[in-house]
């Protein structure tokens, strides 16, 4: 059949609408009919050749939802007309990391991650060229085949947008609070960076009864939605020096727990530097491959400081990504507020331009 999807064939160029051959699911393989896939600044760091996660050429889009249209032999979790939400990394339940309960570091990602099936085979191409699919799902594709590893079944009733953006931005914000940092009551926090994952960090932060949440950006348009989401002190780092005003805000000690969501060395460092003695600095944003970081070191055991890394929500992924659904439908998480805008497939590049511009949240591509 044919697809017609966004295609990377060069590191730095926009991405091409273009009309792809998609071969059918084969055994323990899914075909699924995207209805959104949101626009993560994952997918732009592979676009713009910082994080080269895929070979190319490549389907970017990693943050999706949609419907099952067929299924291979042996798959037994979903059915046609099942709707799911799409899974980049695609839980095995039997190697080393998921038996010790870390199924976010499964070791069948590795396999999926450049691009290619677990087999390593492919199933889009364009002419006679194997076209990969980012992180095993590429979902900037009406249709494509994935493992039934990469779905999880929701419930029909969950708009198809929301469910997209749960899929990363979401869960990987919550996780970093509840999982890896588990922020305790009366805490003190800090978040660098209040875009989609930011946001959530502050309203989990809220749930776990943090009393201090301060957001940190560049943007007063991004400030003012982290107030909306529950921040009670916001700094823009552009105008003011958020050590100087976090060390006032907390009376000279330094918050409890400091979240990094952009990727970047100079804001890890400062994420480093507002955490209080015996304090924890968790960082969640994934920066270039070729990033460096320089600590003063005698102060990790002299004061105590920790740094820990959050991936993908440090959580039982399935379980987990259940679970914030229904905190959506209980009205307990506000989701409908992430997503700033809408665009066509055909308006991908735009969607990509607002997020380097720091217009969205959380843009979303919406397929008819």
């Amino acid at each position: 059949m044919k697809t017609k999807a966004a295609v990377l064939y060069e590191y730095g160029k926009p991405l091409v609408i273009d009309e792809l051959e998609l071969d059918s699911p084969r055994e323990k393989e899914v075909l699924v009919r995207n209805k959104a896939a949101g626009i993560c600044h994952t997918d732009l760091s592979l676009i713009n050749g910082v994080s080269r996660i895929s070979p190319l050429p490549c389907i970017p889009g990693h943050e999706g939802a949609g419907v099952i249209q067929e299924i291979g032999p042996r798959v037994t979790n979903v059915k046609p007309g099942d709707h799911v939400l799409l899974l980049w990394v695609p839980v095995c339940g039997t190697c080393y990391y998921c038996l010790r309960g870390q199924p976010y570091l499964c070791m069948e990602k590795d396999k999926t991650r450049g691009g290619a099936m677990i087999d390593g085979t492919y199933r889009l191409r364009k002419g006679t060229q194997n076209i990969h699919s980012m992180m095993g799902v590429g979902c900037f594709s009406e249709y494509n085949v994935v493992t039934e590893r990469n779905v999880l079944p929701i419930d029909p009733s969950i708009p198809f947008n929301i469910a997209a953006v749960v899929g990363c931005g979401v869960i990987t914000g919550v996780g970093a609070v509840i999982n890896k940092a588990q922020v305790k009551p009366g805490s003190s926090v800090a978040v660098m960076g209040a875009g989609g994952v930011g946001l959530n960090v502050i309203q989990v932060a809220i749930l776990a009864n943090a009393t201090k949440i301060v957001a940190i950006d560049i943007l007063d348009n991004k400030l003012e939605l982290a107030k909306l989401f529950g921040a009670t002190h916001v700094i823009n780092a552009s105008r003011e020096d958020p050590i100087e005003k976090v060390m006032e805000i907390t009376e000279g000690i330094g918050v409890d727990y400091a979240f990094e969501v952009i990727g970047s060395a100079e804001t890890t460092l400062t994420a480093y530097k507002l955490i209080r003695r015996g304090g924890y600095a968790v960082v969640v944003g994934v920066p270039g491959l070729d990033a460096k970081l320089t600590l003063p070191l005698a102060e990790i055991p002299v004061m105590e400081k920790s740094i820990l890394g959050s991936f993908y929500g440090s959580g039982d992924i399935r379980i987990e990504l259940m679970t914030l659904l229904e905190l959506y439908k209980a009205g307990r998480i506000q989701l409908e507020q992430l997503i700033t805008n809408r665009y066509r497939l055909e308006e991908i590049n735009t969607g990509f331009k607002d997020l380097e511009a720091g217009k969205n949240a959380r843009g979303v591509i919406v397929y008819s």
